[in-house]
């Protein structure tokens, strides 16, 4: 049962002011904090120096506002006579009205992109991800991986199966917002991926969707029958786990020179594959492994599954553990020759496939990401946020900064939607050959304006901006980890070589100043 909350006059809340009965004002709303205050972080003493007074601005330049939404069911009292709170508390599944805190269209500027069923299925996802936030920030930090209770949920809700895109593989399945399968497009999934960039949990997030995105394809584009009847539904429903390893220690971007084998055995019905991977994300927990290997006809993607020989341990990168990202040992793996992805010798293609995908991905991402950084966190800041007397978007160095990160951001959403429409009105074959040097150069540019407004953001912000903990925690973790999609997919330099190389195929013969 909710308690019964009192209304009291400034004058009556002045009276409780001592040790054993504190009472502060938060926004026009009571607290007592008698209780709370030997487990207040900063000291009993540092609250008991506010009882009985208005602590309003000083609370909001030291908490951030899910402090109020954890304690206000226990501590919350009662309200001022004749006052109304000034400061809003969004609902799960909330757009924000913060300028520039969403993409155009929800801030209510018009598209040709989007209609209603976009914004459904924003909400629904922002209010499913808004129930699983505080224990994905817990479990960021402690390292600890999604559970395979939470991925059967999300698996169940639609969630997993919203971040792989549009196609046959949605047949019969529930999607957030009760979007039809059938109507389901590439910006419901750019959504998707905007929206669980936005839990500001990355190793976490990651832990859930990114080796399953980059996984699966091989084996939904490329698979046997038999794997794809039984794989798929059964990762999409979050049954089980897959990730994709093609990286090694002795090389990245260079998928040729890989050196994990895979020998046919005397009867010719299986490969022995020896070897190892690196920085497999989600290789720790995963059950199934889409492999780049290499047979006597040339690079070849294998589907193993985890077994005998198989061995995973984690490898320590700048975020978070919960992403399991992995160093995987193929020591005799035994592997059916029917698990082929594609054709044996032509794992290249298969490899290439999906990259287009994948880099589009993670653009949606760290564009979301940036966002976040900038509205969610910069903005709302420098507005609440009081040094030499005034607020510190009342600095012009302050306002020049935020401009700086908006002017930067807003070029990179709209090439992301553009490219999108694209993705929505192409065949696969015409998007490889018109999509492929934009959305590199979109890569490249987005992970460029997220390093920009990593800086920026840490300047704002202070001390805080280096603290794991407190106001400047998404700061910090931004600023740890945005280098991954800088790096992941391919690293700006060939993302920026890539552009040029795929304009320069087309470039007229005969063009001349």
């Amino acid at each position: 049962m909710p308690k019964e909350l009192k209304v009291f006059t400034r004058e009556e809340v002045a009276k409780h002011s001592s040790e054993d009965d504190c009472w502060i004002i938060i926004d026009s709303e009571v607290y007592d904090v008698s209780t709370f205050a030997d487990m207040h972080p900063g000291g009993a003493e540092l609250l008991l120096e506010f009882g009985g007074k208005d602590v309003t601005d000083d609370f909001y330049g030291l908490h951030r506002q899910e402090v109020i939404v954890k304690y206000a069911p226990r501590l919350k009292i009662g309200t001022i006579a004749n006052e109304k709170a000034q400061i809003a508390i969004p609902k799960p599944g909330d757009l924000s009205k913060v300028p520039y805190a969403e993409p155009s269209y929800w801030m209510g500027f018009k598209s040709p992109y989007f209609n209603e069923s976009h914004t459904k299925f924003r909400q629904a996802l922002r209010e499913l991800y808004a129930d699983i936030k505080p224990d994905a920030i817990i479990n960021e930090e402690l390292g600890k991986a999604p559970s395979l209770d939470l991925y059967k949920f999300l698996g169940e809700e639609g969630v997993l199966a919203s971040q792989i895109g549009p196609g046959p593989w949605l047949k019969g399945l529930k999607l957030p917002g009760g979007i039809k399968p059938e109507d389901f497009d590439y910006f419901h999934e750019m959504i998707a991926h905007e929206e669980t960039a936005r839990v500001g949990a990355p190793g976490f997030v990651d832990g859930i969707s990114s080796g399953y995105s980059i996984g699966l394809p091989p084996v939904f584009n490329f698979g046997p029958p038999h794997l794809k009847e039984r794989v798929v539904p059964e990762v999409l429903l979050g049954r089980k786990r897959i990730c994709l390893a093609i990286t090694e220690p002795y090389t990245g971007s260079d998928v040729a020179q890989i050196r994990t084998t895979a020998k046919r055995t005397p009867d010719g019905k299986h490969f022995i594959v020896n070897g190892v991977k690196k920085w497999i994300t989600n290789g720790t927990f995963a059950d199934y492994f889409s492999v780049a290997v290499r047979t006597e006809k040339g690079i070849t993607m294998l589907f193993i599954e985890r077994c005998e020989g198989l061995e995973t341990k984690g490898v320590k990168t700048s975020y978070s553990a919960a992403a399991g990202t992995s160093y995987i040992t193929f020591e005799n793996v035994k592997v059916p020759v029917e698990n082929i992805l594609g054709k044996e010798g032509q794992g290249f293609q298969v490899i290439m496939y999906n990259f287009n995908h994948e880099r589009w991905y993670i653009c949606s991402s760290i564009i979301a990401s940036t966002r976040s950084i900038i509205e969610g966190k910069c903005f709302k800041w420098a507005h609440q946020r009081k040094v030499f007397g005034k607020r510190l978007i009342d600095q012009p160095v302050i306002r020049a900064k935020i401009g700086a990160m908006i002017s930067q951001l807003e070029p990179c959403q709209n090439w992301l939607e553009n490219i999108t429409y694209q993705m929505c009105n192409m065949p696969y074959l015409e998007q490889s050959q018109k999509l492929a040097g934009s959305i590199a150069l979109l890569k490249y540019q987005a992970t460029r304006v997220a390093h920009n407004v990593s800086d920026d953001a840490c300047q704002i912000f202070g001390g805080r901006g280096i603290t794991k903990t407190g106001m400047g925690r998404a700061v910090e973790s931004f600023q740890r980890t945005y280098k991954f999609a800088a790096i992941l997919g391919g690293s700006e330099e060939i993302m920026s070589d890539l552009g040029v190389r795929q304009a320069m195929k087309y470039f007229p013969k005969n063009a001349r100043l």
